[in-house]
């Protein structure tokens, strides 16, 4: 017998099951529509957020420079303006976007895996807890004390009503 009983939230359960979430999720969601538009759209961004592309625009824009460069400096400020930095940028920002998703998918991933660590260990320390249990079932009965069960503890809903620390 043992004192207590613990009863796990059904989250645990359902959080491990479904594992990290990770950008490339978002291409299983939503009816077939959306997730041709969100295919479609992934698809693009790494075409447009590569380096690749980025060295493209920038040599396709070299070509419109000589016209710039006839025009005067307010043509050249408008060139670099308008279409070299716009072009060139979106490209070098969409490849920061994706480094950086690539970063937040791996500490989203290593975060999931430090808090399924941590549960186990919790259930180990339930393990231990419910040998003690055993043990001072056995004492409390050679005393001639009944212990009392405690089912797992309030909710912080009855912990907030009784004053309790939830």
């Amino acid at each position: 017998m043992t004192i207590y009983q613990h009863l796990p939230h059904p989250h645990i359960t359902a959080r491990h099951a479904q594992g990290p979430v990770k950008v490339a999720d978002q291409l299983s969601q939503g009816n077939a529509i959306i997730r041709f538009n969100t295919k479609v759209a992934i698809l693009v961004t790494r075409a447009v957020g590569s380096m690749w592309c980025a060295y493209a625009f920038a040599l396709f824009d070299l070509i419109s420079l000589p016209d710039a460069i006839r025009g005067g400096a307010a043509s050249v400020v408008s060139w670099v303006a308008q279409t070299f930095l716009q072009l060139v940028l979106l490209s070098v920002i969409m490849v920061g976007q994706n480094v950086q998703a690539a970063a937040s998918d791996k500490r989203s991933e290593a975060t999931f895996h430090d808090a399924s660590a941590t549960l186990h260990e919790v259930a180990h320390l339930q393990s231990h807890l419910a040998a003690q249990d055993v043990l001072l079932t056995r004492i409390a009965e050679q005393l001639g004390l009944d212990p009392v069960p405690v089912i797992d503890t309030p909710s912080d809903g009855e912990a907030a009503e009784r004053n309790l620390p939830g």
